[in-house]
């Protein structure tokens, strides 16, 4: 796990390279992405556990 002085790193590379302005959209399309995963993975585990029944 990255320590709080990496993490400032990071985000001040992401700050840079975005913008100010374009920041919350790209968190936003992030967030949605990682919802997606994550429903995606649960469906198929759904999957999974219908056809062992």
């Amino acid at each position: 796990m990255p320590g709080p002085l990496e993490l400032l790193v990071i985000l001040l590379v992401v700050l840079l390279l975005f913008g100010g302005k374009k920041l919350p959209e790209v968190g936003r399309a992030l967030g949605e992405g990682i919802k997606e995963f994550k429903k995606a993975l649960q469906g198929d585990s759904d999957d999974s556990q219908k056809k062992k029944k």
